[in-house]
């Protein structure tokens, strides 16, 4: 669906980078198929070095042979780019934008008149290639744009469609989530610590524990609250800690 199409990136840096190497190494898109446009000679070099992708440090005319558009500029980078794009970003061209907040309503202020666009919102774990993308389509997108959006970030993980209305809420969840995960797991890794263990054998049981637990919920089908109750025994250890927990934040909330 999207092997034949030629791919530009309007920003090439952290998440960037990371739908190029997604792209390129689950074979969705061939390196000579990918643009990547940015200020950086250095980035550059290095994106054309590590992957053999094409790039340009000019943004016009980077996306000039394009078929999709991938603005992975930051939020506030975002109008200025879309101006300087002007009508290079008409209706022959699917333009995916992966900037935080910025809506749909923005995008089609700044794009011509009818522009092709997908929202989307990925998260850190692109990274990694397990990411999920939440997608929802502006009103000049024809019926096989979020398909093709589909297929993109399929690349490093999951996709959902949503509307937008909800892009916010997703945000919240999925965007900034990683960020408490990560919060709880260093907690659990320094717990571990005060109670003897060492920091290295700390953090591969909490890291396992947090990863494991994930792949059940997902694997299993059953609820958080189900799976919950299938580890906490009568009068455990688990209950305790759970009691201790809920007691504590009745307290702060108190």
């Amino acid at each position: 669906m999207i092997a034949d199409k030629t791919i530009a990136f309007v920003g090439a840096g952290f998440m960037g980078e990371a739908l190029i190497r997604g792209l390129i190494t689950s074979r969705a898109a061939a390196a000579e198929h990918i643009i990547a446009c940015d200020p950086r000679e250095g980035q550059l070099a290095a994106l054309a070095g590590r992957y053999g992708v094409r790039v340009a440090a000019d943004n016009a005319a980077g996306v000039a042979g394009a078929d999709i558009v991938i603005l992975a500029v930051k939020p506030q980078a975002l109008p200025a780019s879309v101006k300087e794009l002007g009508r290079r970003l008409g209706r022959r061209k699917l333009v995916i934008s992966i900037a935080a907040g910025v809506s749909v309503a923005t995008l089609e202020s700044l794009a011509p008149g009818g522009a092709r666009i997908v929202r989307a919102m990925p998260n850190i774990a692109a990274t990694i290639g397990a990411a999920v993308t939440a997608l929802c389509a502006g009103s000049g997108a024809r019926d096989d744009d979020i398909m093709v959006a589909r297929r993109i970030f399929d690349a490093v993980g999951e996709t959902a469609v949503v509307e937008e209305k909800l892009m916010d809420a997703v945000t919240g969840l999925s965007g900034s989530g990683p960020a408490f995960v990560f919060l709880f797991l260093e907690a659990l890794i320094d717990a571990g610590v005060r109670a003897g263990l060492s920091r290295e054998t700390a953090e591969q049981l909490a890291g396992q524990t947090l990863l494991g637990a994930a792949k059940m919920a997902r694997e299993t089908g059953e609820s958080p609250t189900s799976l919950r109750h299938r580890v906490t025994s009568p009068g455990g250890t688990t209950i305790a800690g759970l009691f201790a927990l809920e007691r504590r934040a009745a307290e702060l909330g108190s």
